[in-house]
């Protein structure tokens, strides 16, 4: 992990280049638990599904574009750039609340891929939940910064592999339409969101290392976005062709065998290792004594979600998603009216409490927008809301 200055800029050394980004976020895209909410939207049959996730991800991937490159042209962590429309004060409670939905993540992710491994190899899901947590620990020890090798053969592995997991769902022919009606359109749009925006918190702790911020960051976000659809989409139509969510069952049927292994404990290692790895830079971010220890905070994650995930019950998480949403989707869009229309940067304040006031607005106006089925969800216009709120305290300031 580089070292930092006092604002936060790195201090020289290692710089990311585009294709590094790219490869570190195809890892991330390739996700069970990105297949298994791809699942959820098989109600609308492919064609709705398929209009959903296309939509989601084109709200999400912008937004994620937006916090990338205020992090990028900073040289600032995720959670560093939150100081600049919130204070120190406010930047240290979004660093807590981002550390919170990483250690969920992480044991979540760990979950799903121990799941589906043992419907395939039957161990018990707390020993494949060990597995895959100490070789999360192992990419943590080795380091962003050195992986080099390993990225490529992982990457390449998955690249392989998940065309073939592709070839097995798309090979049926006619994708079927189903009847039912279990999820609105809107709610569809809203999951599909959900994963591109759960990474609005972490994308800058690896654009600010990059050697050209806005190459890095839009190939990173396309990259991300193309792999994540790709992924919803083998979800989706897995559901429709077997009636269930269950990947693990489709891999064994298909008699992917060993590859179905490779692809569930590398795809949960690759992902899960970037929640981790964050989780360690939002601790560095917290200041004091933590400075410098964020390789170590990210082991104490990774050992705390594999606990979890191997003594918890983790198969819905529709809840998780929405509570995220509901935190950082004002919380963005906060930012973005900050940097990019009020050019405003209050990092060195000890709190703006006017932003922290439109945040809890944006927050309450979130949940509330959940209980209206919107078109296009409500992630969207509660950015939207929460801007122009933004805007307007600004201006009757």
């Amino acid at each position: 992990m580089n070292k930092q200055t006092n604002n936060g800029r790195a201090a020289g050394g290692f710089h990311m280049t585009t294709l590094q980004s790219g490869l570190v976020w195809f890892g991330a895209g390739v996700s069970i638990a990105e297949i298994l909410t791809g699942t959820y939207l098989a109600p609308l049959g492919f064609r709705k599904g398929l209009a959903a996730i296309l939509t989601g991800h084109l709200i999400g991937c912008l937004m994620m574009y937006f916090a990338g490159i205020i992090g990028g042209l900073t040289r600032r962590s995720a959670m560093e750039t939150t100081r600049m429309s919130f204070g120190r004060i406010g930047g240290v409670f979004f660093a807590l609340l981002n550390i919170l939905q990483l250690v969920g993540w992480t044991a979540i992710m760990i979950y799903d891929g121990a799941g589906a491994i043992n419907e395939l190899y039957k161990a018990g899901i707390w020993v494949w939940a060990l597995v895959i947590g100490g070789m999360i620990l192992l990419w943590i020890l080795v380091g962003l910064t050195n992986l080099g090798w390993i990225n490529w053969i992982s990457m390449t592995a998955l690249f392989i592999l998940t065309l073939l997991l592709s070839g097995v769902i798309f090979g049926h022919g006619i994708l079927p339409e189903s009847s039912q009606s279990s999820i609105s359109f809107g709610a569809a749009v809203e999951l599909s969101v959900a994963m591109p925006l759960s990474w609005l918190p972490l994308i800058s702790d690896y654009t600010r290392e990059a050697e050209s911020p806005r190459r890095a960051t839009l190939a990173s976000v396309l990259v991300y976005g193309l792999v994540s659809i790709w992924m919803y989409m083998i979800g989706l139509s897995a559901a429709l062709f077997t009636g269930q969510s269950d990947i693990a069952g489709i891999m064994a049927k298909a008699g992917l065998g060993i590859a179905a292994l490779v692809i569930l404990i590398l795809s949960t290692v690759t992902t899960t290792f970037l929640d981790a790895w964050s989780a360690g830079i939002s601790t560095e971010s917290l200041g004091g004594f933590l400075h410098g220890k964020g390789k170590r905070a990210a082991a104490i994650v990774t050992i705390i979600g594999t606990l979890g995930a191997a003594l918890f019950n983790m198969d819905d998480i529709t809840d998780f998603l929405y509570l995220i949403g509901s935190v950082f989707a004002p919380m963005i869009a906060i930012q973005i009216a900050d940097y990019f229309i009020l050019k405003k940067d209050h990092y060195t304040e000890k709190i703006n409490l006017r932003n922290l006031i439109v945040w809890v607005i944006g927050f309450v106006l979130y949940r509330i927008l959940m209980t209206i089925d919107l078109p296009l969800g409500n992630t969207l216009p509660d950015m939207l809301l929460t801007i122009l709120i933004c805007l307007l305290a600004q201006k009757f300031a």
